[in-house]
């Protein structure tokens, strides 16, 4: 709570406790109305205040101007009336104000959710000096390739290298995982992450500008700006709703009395008066112009609390309305890393096949070489390996244990002479050996699936997508078995970024209607072209990629596609939420207006649907902030 909130807390306390005091003292003629004047003033001089602001600034026609005018009317019939009753003019602005507490306290609950991805920023770098001392830094003074020093509990403050150290890194400011991240010599770190272990020597790699923490903040202070429809509508119905009820206000105060006065009859001016102060409590809009945005801003910070970060409600709107999902293959339902996932051999046995490969390949930085080594680490042995040689396009030969061992694709089994046959069992990339020229049997090379691939595509059917779709630039064969293991409904293989654009034009053509949006999940680095093109982009594992966050709508701060379906469930839940806000308000103002008009709804009826409506509404909203994880 801040400093504010305390304040108007004290104020509606302390007018609570002086209004029950007035009731129970026997005081009468002026020094009532002075002590209720008191504390009408302690309660309400805020709204008082606003409301000549907007008459002199010619912006009057607010909730504010309403509240003032209505109390201060009520007052002045208490006068007129001789009635000596002001609970009612002093109760509408208490709860008015009972009702802008709760609406205070729940933005800053959600805006607190947002803001506390801008401690994030770091305040300095530690430099390394030639002489090896440290010195702080603005970040955006350090250039690219500098040294900085991150010791523990410090925040990685620019995109870099790890040079030196080994430590692990909270990086759930970024991402929403609370296990930490360990790093080594030669591992990325991006800026915002928390060294939590040894020192870190880290060379940067980005100026602090086009670092990640520069990138997230950025996207975080323009998604306030980008407005959904739903919160366009309400500003706009507020526009014309407002002018609207204070011309029907003035109405029902002056034409029933002349009708009546020239029919002959008593025109009973205040009690007109009264129906059209309560006429004009009743009608303002505040749940609606406050609620709406509410439920976005809470949507936006629930999932900024769960590493989604969402450019605005405008999107946040759009992912509630995805019915396909469109994912590349590649870093996004798969780890982007190769395995050995088969060993076919015929005539040794698996592990001396493996073995053979391992050793040959062990001078290569191809990712393939990468996971052999991975799937065989033990080269500690006395194989003598020598003569090794790199042929472009075919793969690698070289002499093990005074035998010639190839290891490549089918073209280097022809050019040894090697009688090789295709893997019938195992989809990837197949990697034949032969030992002397006879073929020795082949190893199947796969990019994994992710763990959370198929319960994400289950979760995302269970949250309203009716198609799901993979493109990828992989073989056939390849493309067909994922897409079969995490049973997508269509794919698209062997296609170049150009042919993923075309490809989602093709499926935007194919729209049975407008509100069926389509959105684009990918790495944010190739797919750049195909994600602006989508109703909806998301960016898979975005940490470092300046392409992810330029080109996608939403950006998923970690490489787990379950975030995907989650963040779809936070739409619609939000979405929902601004539904039942929207024809909550509005059915009971338009009833209590009625009941208004009709003489039948006094002050007190008034109170609740504009201070009760409010606070129900608000209450409703906050509940966006609050998303279980699982589906």
């Amino acid at each position: 709570m801040n400093k504010k909130q305390k304040k108007n807390l004290f104020r509606i306390l302390s007018a609570s406790v002086l209004l029950i005091a007035l009731h129970f003292l026997s005081v009468t003629g002026a020094v009532r109305l002075a002590l209720y004047l008191a504390c009408y003033v302690l309660i309400g001089y805020d709204i008082l205040l606003k409301a000549f602001k907007g008459v002199r600034n010619r912006q009057p026609l607010d909730e504010n101007l309403l509240m003032a005018v209505a109390t201060i009317g009520a007052f002045a019939l208490a006068i007129y009336q001789k009635s000596g009753d002001y609970t009612e003019a002093i109760a509408v602005m208490l709860f008015y104000q009972i009702g802008e507490w709760f609406q205070s306290y729940a933005v800053g609950k959600s805006r607190r959710s947002i803001t506390s991805l801008m401690d994030i920023a770091p305040e300095y770098a530690n430099i390394e000096t030639d002489n090896g001392q440290l010195r702080q830094a603005d970040p955006d003074e350090v250039e690219i390739g500098s040294v900085i020093v991150v010791r523990p509990g410090e925040r990685v403050p620019i995109d870099g290298v790890v040079v030196s150290g080994v430590s692990a890194l909270d990086t759930a400011a970024l991402t929403g995982e609370s296990v930490p991240r360990d790093v080594q010599p030669e591992d990325e770190v991006v800026s915002g992450c928390i060294n939590l272990g040894g020192v870190l020597r880290v060379r940067t790699t980005k100026a602090y500008e086009d670092s990640t923490v520069a990138k997230v903040l950025e996207l975080i202070e323009d998604a306030s700006a980008r407005k959904a429809k739903s919160e366009t509508f309400i500003s706009r119905f507020a526009r014309v709703y407002t002018p609207v009820v204070v011309l029907s206000a003035l109405a029902l105060a002056v034409l029933p009395p002349v009708v009546l006065l020239l029919c002959g009859r008593t025109p009973g001016w205040s009690t007109w008066v009264y129906r059209a102060l309560t006429f004009l409590v009743i009608s303002c809009p505040c749940a609606l112009v406050v609620s709406i945005p509410l439920s976005f801003f809470a949507g936006i910070g629930g999932a900024s609390r769960k590493g989604i970060l969402i450019k605005g409600s405008n999107y946040l709107e759009r992912l509630a309305q995805t019915r396909t999902v469109v994912f590349d293959k590649t870093g996004t339902l798969t780890r982007g890393v190769f395995e050995v996932t088969a060993i076919h051999p015929d005539r040794l046995d698996e592990n001396h096949l493996l073995h053979l490969a391992a050793h040959v390949e062990r001078y290569s930085n191809h990712p393939i070489a990468n996971s052999l080594r991975a799937a065989y680490p033990d080269e500690a042995d006395d194989c003598t390996v020598e003569d090794v040689r790199e042929i472009a396009g075919q793969g690698i030969t070289a002499q093990v244990n005074g035998q010639t061992v190839a290891v490549g694709n089918y073209k280097l089994m022809d050019a040894v002479g090697a009688k090789w046959r295709d893997c019938t069992h195992a989809a990837g990339t197949t990697l034949h050996v032969a030992i002397d020229g006879e073929y020795a049997g082949h190893i199947v090379i796969s990019d994994v699936v992710k763990p959370h691939s198929a319960q994400a595509i289950r979760a995302l059917r269970q949250n309203g997508v009716t198609r799901t779709v993979m493109f990828t630039g992989d073989t056939h064969t390849v493309a067909e078995a994922v897409a079969a293991e995490l049973k997508l409904d269509a794919v698209y293989s062997e296609l170049l970024p150009q042919d993923k654009v075309a490809g989602v034009e093709r499926l935007l053509a194919e729209k049975k209607s407008e509100k069926e949006l389509l959105a684009f999940v990918g790495d944010g680095v190739n797919d750049a072209p195909v994600l602006s093109r989508a109703d909806v982009g998301i960016a898979m594992g975005a940490m470092g990629a300046d392409a992810a966050i330029e080109a996608s709508d939403v950006v998923l701060m970690d490489d787990d596609p379950l975030k995907i379906a989650l963040a779809v469930r936070i739409s619609r839940k939000c979405l929902r939420i601004v539904r039942e806000n929207t024809w909550f308000a509005i059915g009971v103002k338009l009833a209590c207006l009625v009941l208004g008009a009709c003489g039948v709804a006094n002050m007190w009826i008034a109170i609740f649907a504009d201070v009760g409506v409010m606070v129900l509404a608000v209450l409703n909203a906050i509940r966006c902030m609050f998303i279980r994880e699982n589906t």
